[in-house]
Parts: structure tokens; C-alpha cells; sequence
């Protein structure tokens, strides 16, 4: 009996023991619970952060214009993630002039060395043409397969829309290196044909985007006797932001009556002025584009390249251009201040730009803007860096209206509270002055934060 009750004993004791475990192990797993979920709220506290609009972002997506002779949609085909509108196609009517400019990479992707083939290409009569962009893959570095997959595209939206495959002219962005999946794109060319409108310029803005914060769309207007010339436009750009063309993706399209050799003149001398005035990280991509579409449907025609009418129409485009490539810096990755550099005396063009973009991609220069830091110091090393011809006793160096230095040192009167506190503000002026002669650049970049880090290093995840 005392055996049986010393066994009962040790039952219960066991039982005991079974319970404190079972009591325990709850407690674990509530508590490991609770630190999932917790990680979980960060993650899409970190999600949120990084889709967190641009401080610098316009107020608003601009209301563009209809362009008569083009039509657009987007939709989601799944490119690198579900149910993200990733396709944008545009379709333009026959008798259109078409421009383009190009990355200088000589890693550049499959879709920018067709492109550049096809723009070289004699239009066939009466044909119209297309424009397709997928976000999520660059389709860059992927070997033959690269071109294998531009002709699958291409020749879908062809057969689609009844146009020949010479007049199709493809653009991807995104991850370099991977194969693309080309074939969720023509899967998805029916839906987009079907969803064609003249409307649709914003959603295409929205489907290319990758690390942007926002869509991209400017406008102009020129007024002619036959009415007015509309000219809308759309991009994308975020990083990987530097010289020499196109910096991003740039699509322009307008009603202007012009042929494709004067459109093209006028698009490549105003390159230099705005898409190849901006950096945010002196990466040059390997993808990309711009393309200009003058559908022809305005009244009158720009013939001649003196005319009074070229020229306002020169300028409208610029401004747009500009506009654009203005907003791509504003989108920066991690961007919190836009600064403007301006570089005048120089003794040439040459020198002017180096010591502009030296400034524009120091990060030095960058890191100061971000923290807010009146570090003027970082300006003279980084114009004694660029190359450029250069005298210590002739510079002049500039925050806003304020001189901070000149004649080789700091002015008598600087005030470091002054320039401490025009820091503070979204929008910077650089200026410098090099006191040798009368050339000039201006440049447009933002300053580098940890936020740039975060993005790039999860780039691919």
C-alpha cells in the first residue's frame, strides 16, 4: 500500500510538473506572439516609411492635356510583384514624328539598344506606332535573352495593334540582371489594348514607377493662329540619377505639326539644360530613355527651326523637360533638401560643369545639406578636386543671397548663425563663382540620407 501511495504521490507530483510546463510554454508562446507582431507593426511601419511621398513633391499630379493622335493604359501583369500596375502602352494614330535620346552606359539594356536601331529605321507609309514600359525588371545584362525577350514584346503589341514591329518601341526599369518574364507581359497586352484611352496618361505615369514616391506628368501650352500646340509628359526617376542621357525615363508626347529631323534637333540641344543637369547619385542607369511624340494633329506646321513659332514651341518643351527632370531630383532617394548649383566665371563650358557636378555629387557637400550644416569648406575642397582651372584668391562661394567667402578666406562679416539657419530651408542655391571668365552651369541635385542607404541596401528584396 505505501508503495502504491509513494506511485500516486509522484502521479501527482508529475502532474504538477505537467501544468508549471504547460503554463510555461503558454507564456512563450504568447510572448513569442507578441514579439511577431511586433516586428510584424515595424515592418509595415518600414513598408510605409519607404513609400512615404517625397517632402518635395509637388502638391499634386498635374492635369495634362489630351494629346489627339495617342491613347494609353496600364494594368498589372506581375512583372516582380503581385497586383502592382507594372505595364503601361501607349498607341499613337499614323503620321507621327518620333525623337528619342539615350543612355551613354555601354552596359545599356536591350530595350535602348532597339530603340536606337528602330529610330534610325525609314518609317513605313501610313504606319502608327507604340510605346510599351514595364517597371520591376530592367531587362539589362540578361545576354541574348535580353533581345529574345524585346522581340517577344515588341512583336505582341504589333500583331495587337496592326502596326509594324519596327514602330514598337519598348522601355523596362528595375532589377539588372534577371531574366525578364516577358511573357506576363504579352499575357497582359490584350487587357491593355482594351483598356486604350486618350485619358489614361496618369496611370501610365503610376506604372512605371519603381523607388518613386510619386508620379511625374508636366505640361505646356503654345498658342498659334489654328489654335493651340498641347505638349504632356510623364517620368520616372528616383536613383541611379546622373549624366549623360536620359538619367531616367522620359516619355513627351505632343500634338505639334513637325518632322522627326527638326523634332530630334530640338530634343537633343536641350538635353544639356535639363536631363543632363540633375544627379542625385552620379549612377549612370543602363536603361535609360527618352522619347518624344509629335502626332502631327495641330494645325499648323513648324517647318522652319528660325521660325518665331519653332522657337516658342522649343522653349514649351524645354520648359516641360525641365519641369521633369527638375522633379526626378525633388524625388531623390531619401531626398530632403533639392539644391540648385550655380557655377559662373568659369574659363569654359568644360570647367563650368566640372566644378558643378563635383559640388552636385560630393558627398560631403550632400551630407552637410542633409544635416543642416553651413559647411562651406566642403564646397572649396570640391571645386579644388574637379580639375577645373581654379584660383583660391579669385573664388567666390555662396548660400542663397549670402557670400559666405571671396579673395581666399571667409568675408569680414559672415555669420555662421545666418547660414546655419538658411540651412533649415527644403530648397538650397550653391553658388560659386571662379572669377576666370564668362562661362557658366547650372546644375540640379539633393542631398544624401541614411534613407538612400535603406533604400538600395533592400533594393532587390
Amino acid at each position: 500500500m505505501a508503495k502504491k501511495k509513494d506511485l500516486r504521490e509522484k502521479i501527482e507530483k508529475l502532474r504538477d510538473k505537467v501544468k508549471g510546463l504547460r503554463a510555461q510554454i503558454g507564456e512563450t508562446a504568447e510572448a513569442a506572439v507578441e514579439t511577431v507582431t511586433e516586428a510584424a507593426a515595424e515592418v509595415a511601419a518600414a513598408v510605409k516609411k519607404a513609400h512615404d511621398v517625397s517632402p518635395l513633391a509637388p502638391a499634386a499630379f498635374p492635369a495634362l492635356p489630351e494629346i489627339a493622335g495617342v491613347s494609353f493604359a496600364a494594368t498589372a501583369a506581375g512583372v516582380r510583384y503581385a497586383g502592382r500596375t507594372d505595364v503601361m502602352l501607349a498607341s499613337v494614330e499614323p503620321g507621327a514624328a518620333i525623337a528619342g535620346a539615350f543612355t551613354t552606359s555601354s552596359t545599356r539594356s536591350a530595350c535602348v539598344l532597339d530603340c536606337q536601331a528602330k529610330l534610325a529605321m525609314t518609317v513605313p507609309e501610313g504606319a502608327g506606332a507604340a510605346i510599351i514600359v514595364n517597371s520591376g525588371n530592367a531587362n539589362a545584362f540578361t545576354g541574348a535573352q535580353g533581345q529574345t525577350s524585346v522581340d517577344a514584346v515588341t512583336g505582341a503589341v504589333a500583331e495587337a495593334l496592326a502596326i509594324p514591329a519596327s514602330r514598337v518601341f519598348s522601355s523596362s526599369t528595375g532589377v539588372i540582371g534577371e531574366p525578364l518574364p516577358h511573357e506576363r507581359i504579352v499575357e497582359a497586352i490584350g487587357a491593355l489594348k482594351a483598356g486604350l484611352a486618350p485619358a489614361g496618361i496618369e496611370a501610365a505615369a503610376r506604372a512605371i514607377m519603381t523607388t518613386d514616391t510619386f508620379p511625374k506628368g508636366a505640361t505646356a501650352e503654345v498658342a498659334t493662329p489654328d489654335g493651340p500646340i498641347r505638349i504632356a509628359g510623364i517620368a520616372k526617376g528616383s536613383g541611379m540619377i546622373a549624366p549623360n542621357m536620359a538619367t531616367m525615363l522620359v516619355y513627351i508626347f505632343t500634338d505639334a505639326k513637325i518632322s522627326a529631323a527638326n523634332l530630334q534637333k530640338i530634343v537633343s540641344r536641350n538635353i544639356g539644360g535639363s536631363f543632363n543637369a540633375i544627379t542625385v547619385d552620379s549612377d549612370t542607369s543602363t536603361s535609360d530613355s527618352l522619347l518624344v511624340v509629335a502626332t502631327g494633329r495641330a494645325g499648323t506646321e513648324i517647318k522652319d527651326l528660325r521660325s518665331r513659332l519653332s522657337k516658342e514651341f522649343e522653349a514649351a518643351l524645354s520648359d516641360v523637360m525641365l519641369d521633369l527632370a527638375k522633379q526626378v531630383v525633388r524625388d531623390g532617394e531619401g531626398a530632403s533638401k533639392f539644391i540648385e548649383v550655380r557655377v559662373t566665371g568659369a574659363e569654359s563650358d568644360v570647367d563650368a560643369a566640372k566644378v558643378a557636378f563635383a559640388i552636385a555629387n560630393s558627398p560631403l557637400v550632400k551630407t552637410a545639406c542633409a544635416g543642416e550644416d553651413a559647411n562651406w569648406g566642403r564646397v572649396v575642397a570640391a571645386v579644388g578636386k574637379s580639375g577645373a582651372k581654379a584660383d583660391r584668391d579669385l573664388l567666390k562661394i555662396g548660400f542663397g543671397d549670402m557670400v559666405l567667402a571671396e579673395k581666399g578666406w571667409r568675408v569680414p562679416d559672415y555669420s555662421e548663425a545666418a547660414a546655419s539657419a538658411y540651412m533649415k530651408n527644403k530648397e538650397l542655391v550653391i553658388s560659386v563663382d571662379l572669377g576666370l571668365g564668362k562661362a557658366a552651369k547650372t546644375v540640379w541635385t539633393c542631398d544624401l540620407t541614411h534613407r538612400y542607404i535603406d533604400i538600395n541596401a533592400d533594393y532587390r528584396s
